[in-house]
């Protein structure tokens, strides 16, 4: 499953960033008894169902081309990434930068396993939280998940 999306993230990422799109992420997963091929994608503007059918359009006879499931059948989904996603990307977490995240680790670091605060800084290995308590560095490879705080 993890060749399938290297296939597809190596071989389409450059013609959906032509068409001015962010490729977020790409899954193979098992959805109502069949498998999915889905494709998050992003921009500045937000993604609407428009943007979703006209990414679809493109890429579909393209993967029939690459055929990266060698003939297993699919479904193709094109979707937005939502407001409550994990950040993943350098992007995401450029946009992100001063603004409220919640951050998630895969275990308790001082016995504690959710944090919040104002994401700081950032690089490949790390990321830093401005907290009541003062800043608070994290190993990327310690942390769950990070998500924007939303607020209405």
């Amino acid at each position: 499953m993890a060749k399938i999306k290297q296939i597809c993230e190596e071989n389409l990422r450059s013609t959906i960033e032509e068409m001015g799109y962010e490729l977020v992420d790409v899954e193979y997963v098992k959805e109502n008894g069949g498998m999915s091929l889905i494709f998050t994608i992003d921009n500045d503007n937000g993604v609407t169902v428009d943007d979703c059918e006209l990414v679809s359009k493109k890429i579909d006879p393209m993967l029939e081309e690459l055929n990266p499931t060698d003939d297993k059948p699919y479904t193709l989904v094109v979707s937005s990434p939502g407001l409550d996603r994990p950040l993943k990307t350098e992007r995401d977490f450029k946009r992100s930068l001063d603004k409220e995240v919640d951050v998630n680790l895969f275990s308790k670091m001082d016995g504690v396993k959710a944090f919040s605060g104002v994401l700081k800084a950032f690089d490949e290995n790390s990321i830093t939280l401005e907290t009541a308590k003062g800043d608070i560095t994290f190993e990327k490879s310690k942390v769950a998940s990070i998500k924007l705080v939303i607020k209405f």
